[in-house]
């Protein structure tokens, strides 16, 4: 699987699991809530720099696609353990 295909497949899963956190975000507590704040503002600079690698693919860098891996495994990172706290 190449580096675009790894990133459009974080990409989704990130989105699955950020979808799945905000549906049942009003049962959660505040301290839940504001990791979730926090993580909706990595979330937008994750889509800038995976926007940019999308369209850039040729062009970027290996270690620019794979800083951009490394912030989504840790976004959906985030959204997984933020989606445990509500199960």
């Amino acid at each position: 699987m190449g580096i675009q295909e790894e990133l459009k497949t974080l990409s989704d899963k990130i989105k699955q699991y950020r979808d799945e956190a905000r549906v049942q975000l009003h049962l959660a507590r505040q301290d839940v809530k504001d990791e979730f704040d926090e993580l909706e503002h990595e979330w937008d600079k994750f889509r800038t720099r995976f926007d940019q690698v999308m369209d850039d693919a040729n062009e970027v860098s290996q270690e620019a696609r794979q800083t951009a891996k490394k912030v989504g495994e840790e976004l959906k990172t985030g959204y997984e353990n933020i989606r445990n706290k509500m199960k």
